[in-house]
């Protein structure tokens, strides 16, 4: 809790006052001690106000003061104030303490102790009636210029904040209202703390020549404190000021917290002397209100124009700033594009030497098997006029020396043809094996099915040039056995 509050541990002398927010008033339990101080007959000798109000505590035990402070020190006398729980402490106090004496160290003579209850200092019936039975200025015709309104001080602003809102650190006016209508009916309630403007009232009337004040009151508003705050309530009929006034003289505010724990506050109770709520004056802070209101408007105008003008300002720099980001961002993408421009032409460049280099290659390959099937071609058309030649050579022979010749050529010509064939065979399954390995060290990184299917193709080759070698063959040995039976027929025509 704030400092002004401080913690109770006896309710027992609590009334009720609104039980939704848990309030309570206690009456002051207040004491005063005196003590009259001797003589002081030696020069720089002092008396320790601290030391004897050690000794009034000791002597009060095992009582003890909620609060004990030095109000009044003179040569003669020291006046104390203590507060405590309840009123049967301060009487049994007042007992034990009165005419008791009290020996100091250092000091011969007996101090004498004076205690009794403390009058709590509160106005009366009889200061209000003669206060506007006497102002000159008052009308008592008038709210708020006679006795209707009661002026509350060093109210804790939590303890009468509205439980069901947000804002916790605001008193609520309604629960003021709901408070004191109890006593009477309420004609109105001020908490200058809600006004929003009432600081710069106070201010603007600073500036023009004093606080806000009326002609016969020098009372100024405090603000800044948000732990306290005042009020002003006022009645539409006397009794109900009466009876509010009635309930709190000699009383102090409590409150239970949640936590089970209470906390007591001493509140200043006044009745305005002010004209605070007096339809002058109301009309006066609500005329000063829509003034304030209207500069207010006007101020947050000039604040809006200069912050849309700020914030233009800001956005042309911003838009400034997007453009020279964007050009920058242009150059570095030109860059980048060239760059990539560059790296894509080396790329390109490099596929067509690859491709350049492939298609030489292929043109290689595609020219050695040309000229692999030429001479092939061409040793079939050798073989092809051999053929020919040897049947023209054939059909002349007529004699038998001739025939025998012929027979002699032939099989020269036969063992030739072996020979070539077999040396031809041979070249042929050389080049195929070197083809094969050649093809073999080119292929070896290509899958095995296509290697498999390139053996079978080469395998299939092999089979048709045996194929044709042996049709070869069978028609060189038609071609011998039609000698043959030539060489008959001559030897029978013979």
């Amino acid at each position: 809790m704030t400092s002004v509050c401080s913690l109770c541990t006896d309710t027992s002398e609590a009334i009720e006052l609104f039980l939704p927010q848990n309030l309570f008033l206690k009456p002051i339990a207040r004491l005063n001690v005196s003590v009259q101080l001797p003589q002081l007959k030696s020069p720089g000798k002092s008396i320790s106000n601290w030391e004897v109000m050690e000794k009034i505590k000791h002597m009060c035990r095992p009582y003890q003061f909620t609060s004990f402070k030095v109000i009044k020190s003179t040569l003669e006398f020291i006046r104390f104030e203590g507060e405590t729980e309840n009123k049967q402490i301060v009487k049994t106090l007042t007992q034990r303490l009165e005419g008791k004496t009290i020996k100091l160290s250092g000091f011969p003579d007996i101090l004498k102790v004076r205690s009794g209850e403390a009058k709590i200092t509160f106005p009366t019936r009889h200061n209000w009636d003669s206060y506007f039975r006497d102002a000159k200025h008052m009308n008592e015709m008038k709210p708020g210029e006679r006795p209707d309104t009661i002026h509350l001080i060093d109210l804790p602003t939590k303890w009468f904040a509205d439980r069901k809102s947000d804002d916790k650190d605001k008193p609520n006016e309604f629960v003021l209202k709901k408070i004191f209508e109890s006593c009477g009916h309420i004609r109105c309630i001020d908490i200058p703390m809600l006004d929003p403007y009432r600081k710069e009232m106070f201010s603007t009337r600073l500036k023009k020549g004093g606080a806000w004040t009326t002609p016969l009151n020098n009372q100024t508003f405090a603000f800044g404190g948000d732990l306290m705050f005042e009020a002003y309530i006022q009645f539409s009929e006397y009794i109900g000021f009466v009876k509010a006034m009635t309930m709190l003289k000699g009383m102090r505010l409590l409150y239970k917290a949640e936590d089970d724990k209470a906390y007591t506050a001493n509140i200043k109770v006044e009745f305005d002397k002010s004209k605070h709520l007096s339809d002058k004056n109301i009309k006066k802070r609500r005329t000063e209100r829509e003034k304030l209101e209207e500069l207010e408007n006007i101020r947050e105008e000039k604040v809006r124009k200069e912050r849309e003008v700020e914030e233009q300002k800001n956005e042309e720099e911003r838009m400034k700033k997007f453009e020279e980001d964007r050009q920058r961002e242009m150059k570095r993408s030109e860059k980048v594009r060239i760059r990539e421009e560059r790296r894509i032409e080396r790329g390109e460049k490099r596929k067509i030497v690859r491709l350049e280099k492939k298609r030489k290659l292929e043109e290689k390959k595609m020219t050695l098997k040309i000229a692999v099937e030429e001479r092939r071609i061409l040793i079939a058309q050798r073989k092809l006029e051999s053929y020919r030649l040897l049947s023209e050579l054939f059909n002349k022979i007529k004699v038998i020396k001739q025939h025998e010749e012929l027979i002699q050529q032939e099989k020269d010509i036969e063992e030739k043809q072996k020979q070539a064939t077999e040396e031809e065979r041979i070249a042929k399954i050389e080049h195929e094996q070197k083809k094969i390995e050649a093809a073999r060290k080119k292929q070896e990184r290509l899958e095995r099915q296509e290697k498999e299917l390139r053996e079978k193709i080469l395998k299939n080759l092999k089979t048709m040039e045996e194929r044709k070698a042996e049709r070869e063959r069978e028609e060189l040995r038609q071609k011998v056995a039609g000698t043959k039976r030539l060489k008959s027929t001559i030897v029978l025509k013979r």
